[in-house]
């Protein structure tokens, strides 16, 4: 017994030491982001590894916001995040309810259909098309609208409506509600978890577009953060698509801190919202995928 306990303990250190570890190896380039974009430059030193600056200085962060460019893209990953998040919430939600609903006609060919776009997608060619069609090239609602709701959101929504007892729902339409007043005010406060979790999928998902936008987005003010950060960080072109300040001092700051600087200005928002949906995250996915 003794010898079983030693070894359950030395295992449990021993995956508790690597888990630190790994921990530490992850955490490790975001402290240095961090310390290199408050570094001052009087002491930055190229290919230096910084963890802790040796002055402290806000210059980046003030030469970042005061960038039109900056400014510009954050209007429209914020349009694009916030109209597409509650969009997709609005149609993957309804439309799951209505394929959950065994009397609804034509509930089986409707679920064939979304199966059929979760198995064979069109590729980038057809869906250009599609968006030129509409008229939606250099459109903000380009990165919106040809992706209202996902075939696996439906689903993992529709099985989430399948472990809410019929009788509830029955029970409201006996009291005089509709099939819209039901799913409104029954079935969906009860599905604030799977809610919950589904808007930290879609809005990480529209504030981290990259490649529809640098498609379907001429216009460089219409560019998202991620096309600017893109083009500041790998086209290594931060005068153009950074700081508009007229301080020569300010002027010779290291591109790096001042690609750091937004590093952490455009993770940070988003960032920001995942405290607030954790507890709902795991519980909201996981109900959804397991019962029905």
């Amino acid at each position: 017994m003794k010898n079983s306990s030693s070894l359950s303990l030395l295992s449990g250190g021993i995956i508790y030491a690597i888990l630190c570890i790994l921990a530490l190896l992850m955490i490790f380039p975001f402290v240095y982001v961090i310390a290199v974009s408050f570094t001052d430059q009087s002491v930055y030193v190229p290919g230096k590894l910084i963890l802790f600056p040796e002055k402290w200085s806000l210059d980046s962060y003030r030469y970042i916001l005061a960038s039109k460019s900056i400014g510009n893209a954050y209007k429209s990953t914020v349009f694009i995040t916030v109209v597409g998040t509650l969009l997709n919430l609005l149609f993957t939600a309804s439309f799951a309810y209505a394929i959950s609903r065994k009397e609804l006609p034509g509930r089986n060919l409707m679920i064939t259909m979304v199966l059929i776009t979760m198995l064979f997608g069109p590729g980038m060619i057809p869906h250009y098309l599609l968006v030129s069609s509409l008229g939606l090239i250099n459109s903000l609602w380009a990165l919106i609208l040809p992706g209202l709701a996902g075939a696996w959101s439906i689903f993992v929504f529709k099985s989430f409506y399948n472990g809410i007892p019929d009788s509830l729902q029955e029970a409201s339409i006996i009291d005089g509600c509709t099939e819209f007043q039901t799913w409104y005010k029954i079935v969906l406060p009860l599905s604030l978890p799977v809610i919950a979790a589904f808007t930290l999928f879609f809005a990480v998902g529209h504030w981290n577009v990259y490649f529809a936008a640098l498609i379907y987005l001429n216009d460089y003010k219409k560019w998202t953060l991620q096309v600017i950060l893109q083009q500041m960080i790998i086209q290594n072109d931060v005068t153009s698509m950074a700081g508009d300040f007229q301080d020569s001092t300010e002027n010779r700051l290291p591109s790096e801190t001042i690609k750091m600087a937004a590093l952490i200005v455009v993770i940070l928002p988003i960032l920001a919202l995942y405290p607030f949906l954790q507890r709902f995250f795991v519980k909201g996915v996981l109900i959804g995928s397991v019962k029905g």
